[in-house]
C-alpha cells in the first residue's frame, strides 16, 4: 500500500515558517510530517490544499486558533460547532491554508496543543480521475462517496490524505477559489516520483 510519508511545504522566508509552525502550531520542520523547503516559485491566491491538524477535544482547537493567531495568521473561519465536531480555519503568513478541529463537541480535560492526526485535503478538478491516478500508484481507497469525496487509507502516523472538488474545497476552509502558478506543496510518498493531473508534486521520501 503506498501512502503518503510527509509534505513538504515551500516557502519564500524559511526562519519566519518555521517559527510558525513549531511556535504556532508544535510542529517542528525537522521531525514532523510536515517539513519546510525554501523556494521563489511563484504563487497567488488559492494554492488547492488545506492541511488539517485533528485535536483531541474543542478546547485544544482554540488554543491553536489563539497560537496560530498570535503568531500573525488571518483566521479565515472563527471556531464553531458544526454536525462533524468543532473546528476553524485559518491561513498562515506564508499562505498556507490550515485547518484546526476536532470530532469531539465535549471537553474532556485541560487544553493542551497537541496533535493527534494531520490530514491533507487535496482540491482537485475531478475527485474520480484523480483517485484512479493514485489507485495506480498504490494507494488504497478508504472512503468514497462519488465525484464529491476520497479518503485513502493510511498506515499509523502518516499523512492522511483525502480529495474533495476543487471550489468545494475552498468554500470549506474559507477563500475565494482562484489561484495561479504553485501549489507550493510537494508530498513524499512511497507512490512517488510523479506529477498528478492537477499539478501536485510527488516525491520519494529519503526514508518509508
Amino acid at each position: 500500500m503506498s501512502y503518503v510519508n510527509h509534505v513538504t511545504l515551500e516557502v519564500t522566508d524559511i526562519e519566519a515558517a518555521t517559527r510558525f509552525c513549531s511556535g504556532a502550531l508544535g510542529l517542528d520542520p525537522g521531525t514532523s510530517r510536515v517539513r519546510l523547503r525554501q523556494v521563489d516559485a511563484p504563487a497567488a491566491g488559492f494554492r488547492g490544499f488545506a492541511l488539517t491538524l485533528i485535536t483531541a477535544q474543542p478546547a485544544d482547537v482554540d488554543a491553536l486558533v489563539d497560537a496560530a493567531s498570535g503568531a500573525g495568521a488571518a483566521i479565515l473561519k472563527p471556531p464553531t460547532k458544526s454536525i462533524w465536531g468543532y473546528g476553524a480555519s485559518l491561513q498562515a503568513p506564508d499562505g498556507t491554508v490550515w485547518q484546526i478541529a476536532s470530532e469531539s463537541k465535549k471537553n474532556s480535560g485541560p487544553p493542551t496543543t497537541d496533535v493527534v492526526e494531520i490530514v491533507l485535503l487535496l482540491g482537485v478538478a475531478d475527485v474520480k480521475a484523480t483517485k484512479r491516478a493514485y489507485v495506480e500508484r498504490g494507494l488504497e481507497v478508504k472512503k468514497s462517496f462519488g465525484g464529491k469525496y476520497v479518503e485513502f487509507a493510511s498506515p499509523d502516523g502518516a499523512v492522511n490524505l483525502a480529495l474533495y472538488g476543487h471550489d468545494a474545497l475552498a468554500k470549506q476552509v474559507g477563500v475565494p477559489a482562484e489561484g495561479s502558478g504553485s501549489h507550493r506543496i510537494v508530498l513524499s510518498s512511497t507512490a512517488g516520483p510523479f506529477t498528478d493531473p492537477d499539478g501536485f508534486v510527488w516525491e520519494a521520501p529519503a526514508t518509508a
